[in-house]
């Protein structure tokens, strides 16, 4: 019931973390928090399946990533949490909510995590043949376990120049792409639109290449979310997350976008291939000497940036529920330095265990698992819409004065991006290759409720 919830001044309570996380921390966390091997490497599929037309995806995917970031934004200014979206869901709908999105998004996390581990791994294995790939792997989770344990403002560095890093990487790309499509670069020639309107026209799949595109790339820009979990942990989060928001959203889709534009631009979108990144295949085009090894460099940079900001949302996801009894309360042990040294090891724990199944199993457990999170991310957004629904009348109500970034338009764009979602899961359910994904990513969900459901019968029964 909606009378039956807490009122929200209530969220306002101050965290027993550290307030190490500077804003610059914060900016950059949320301009490179999407910018990783998605960007780099796997946006080839989405040029192969929409053309030039992938313009038009990124610019719907990133729409719909920028309108739930405003509405988490808006959340998480007035009730900075370090559980973030979890929080709002239970002050929106219930311990129920808060329970399945929190333990959700701290599987998605130390699922992927292990990914990003892998996969920087198998980089690192080519480089240095000697260390076996499970080797690299241990190497890489212990260094950002110890630095997740040490300090949070260790977690804000680490990321800061892991960003910066990706961010400058992508400035640089599309200065030289650019000189290149006006010929300006020694041996090239002005381009012209030949690539854009050549090779079937701007849409050569028509408008259904595009929708195959966006889910190609919309869960790419999963990963924004972090930077709302990371503003508990900063001096001022009300101001922190409102500027980190406002910053980060039109930025990134100016890279993202940007970035496709240039690319299909210099070259013909049918030389694409999936699992080749573009931006090596425009560098070597251009004439950049070892365009291969430096984009491999900057990828390798993006695992590891990734596998960092995973570990730390996930533990402080976990410190979360176990905050609102939602998980053991042990994990709630802070070091002096305000670190939930109990959760960062659960959590990396799991992403142990993930590794280990990605090393014996590759092609069945670990599988399952990755399927299990595929989709996981829009059940997740789902929940953020429907939060924002609930809460924007209650604050208003409420809490006026706290309401310092506000959702644009609403409610009519949240009604606009829940209904863009039902549209991508339906789309799922049609697509041969995005089924089995939503399908798991829906079974993993299914299980969360039941429990959370069953949880909640039980606590009604002990209140009888």
């Amino acid at each position: 019931m909606h009378d039956a919830l807490p009122p929200v001044a209530e969220t306002a309570e101050k965290e027993p973390l550290s307030a190490g996380l500077k804003q610059r921390h914060l900016t950059m966390l949320g301009l490179g928090g999407v910018i990783g091997a998605g960007l780099f490497v796997g946006s080839g599929a989405g040029i192969a399946v929409a053309g030039p037309g992938i313009v038009l995806s990124y610019l719907i995917a990133g729409a719909l990533a920028m309108l739930i970031m405003r509405m988490l934004g808006e959340m998480s200014a007035a009730m900075p949490a370090s559980g973030a979206f979890s929080v709002h869901a239970e002050r929106a709908l219930g311990r129920w909510a808060g329970f399945s999105v929190g333990w959700l998004y701290w599987f998605l996390l130390v699922v992927v995590l292990a990914v990003e581990a892998t996969g920087a791994a198998q980089i690192a294995h080519g480089w240095v043949p000697a260390v076996p790939q499970w080797g690299w792997v241990l190497v890489f989770m212990l260094v950002f376990t110890t630095a997740n344990l040490a300090a949070v403002k260790n977690f804000g560095e680490f990321e800061f120049w892991f960003a910066t890093l990706k961010v400058t990487a992508i400035v640089l790309f599309l200065a030289l792409t650019l000189l290149a499509v006006f010929g300006v670069l020694p041996d090239t020639a002005p381009v012209g639109l030949t690539n854009l309107t050549g090779q079937g026209g701007f849409l050569p799949h028509g408008w259904s290449g595009v929708v195959s595109g966006v889910l190609a790339v919309v869960f790419a820009f999963g990963g924004l979310e972090v930077v709302t979990i990371a503003a508990a942990e900063s001096d001022d989060p009300a101001r922190a997350v409102g500027r980190a928001v406002r910053s980060a959203v039109w930025r990134i889709l100016f890279f993202y976008v940007g970035s496709m534009l240039v690319i299909v631009t210099v070259l013909p979108w049918s030389s694409m291939r999936p699992g080749k990144s573009p931006y090596v295949m425009v560098l070597d085009h251009i004439g950049v000497p070892g365009a291969g090894q430096i984009m491999n460099i900057v990828v390798f940079v993006a695992l590891l940036s990734a596998l960092n900001a995973n570990l730390y949302g996930a533990s402080r996801m976990v410190f979360s529920l176990a905050e609102r009894g939602e998980a053991p309360r042990g994990l709630l042990k802070v070091s002096g330095g305000g670190v939930p040294r109990r959760a960062v090891l659960a959590s990396v724990a799991f992403g142990f265990v993930s590794v280990l199944l990605n090393l014996k199993w590759p092609d069945s457990v670990f599988l399952y698992l990755l399927n299990s999170v595929g989709a996981v991310l829009l059940f997740v957004w789902g929940l953020i819409a429907v939060s924002q629904l609930r809460l924007r009348p209650r604050i208003e109500r409420e809490v006026p004065e706290r309401l310092v970034l506000r959702m644009w338009a609403f409610p009519y764009l949240t009604w606009l991006a829940l209904a863009a979602m039902g549209a991508v899961i339906v789309l799922m359910l049609t697509d041969d290759a995005a089924r089995p994904q939503l399908l798991w990513s829906a079974g993993a969900t299914a299980a969360v409720l039941v429990v959370a459901g069953a949880r909640e019968l039980r606590a009604r029964r002990a209140r009888r």
